[in-house]
């Protein structure tokens, strides 16, 4: 009877230590997940006019109920700075972090607008493409039809595309900057344009 117990307890042992091995192993490949979706709460647009220097600030919240509108006018050029958030927390360097991992696209489908991505070395892939983190804009026209109903920029960021290039192609009546293939989407993000 005792050898019983000593081989149940035995058995007890090795499953609980498995179970903690798999359980271990499985929370190790979630942290390698470097940004969950459910993580982000608002993606921003920092706009900086070139010619004065004044930024303004664009906060597209996740599952908002509307898009920020971003003022812009013909005939100048923004440095644009794009940044991820979790509540208070800035998740930015998350991506820096996995750059080989992600990609962002931008879609101007009703703006003339030309794009210029700006990323430094932290947030240049390996394969040569930037990131687009930090973009250079030069506003040819802000709004190329105005009884367009919505404006929008749509921002995606891709978590893991097979490929990724800066080309730009046809959107509409506008562009966008920016082609991939496979991926996830880690976030999307809307905002109008609108003449300053």
């Amino acid at each position: 009877m005792k050898n019983i117990f000593k081989n149940t307890a035995l058995v007890l042992s090795l499953m609980a230590f498995f179970s903690l091995s798999l359980t271990s192993c499985n929370r190790s490949d979630d942290e390698t997940d470097d940004l969950p979706q459910e993580e982000l709460s608002d993606v921003l647009l920092i706009v900086t006019d070139q010619a004065d220097g004044a930024a303004e600030t664009y906060d597209y919240q996740v599952n908002g109920s509307q898009n920020p509108t971003i003022k812009l006018e013909d005939g100048h050029t923004y440095n644009v700075e794009a940044k991820f958030m979790n509540g208070d927390e800035n998740v930015t360097q998350e991506i820096l972090d996995a750059k080989d991992e992600h990609f962002l696209v931008y879609d101007f489908p009703n703006s003339d607008i030309t794009l210029t991505r700006t990323d430094g070395a932290s947030s240049t892939r390996a394969d040569g493409n930037h990131v687009g983190l930090f973009t250079k804009w030069v506003v040819n026209k802000a709004v190329k039809n105005t009884a367009a109903t919505s404006t929008q920029l749509k921002l995606t960021l891709y978590h893991e595309p097979k490929t990724v290039a800066e080309t730009s192609s046809a959107s509409g009546n506008g562009l966008v900057y920016g082609q991939q293939s496979g991926g996830e989407t880690d976030a999307q993000a809307f905002y109008n344009i609108a003449n300053k």
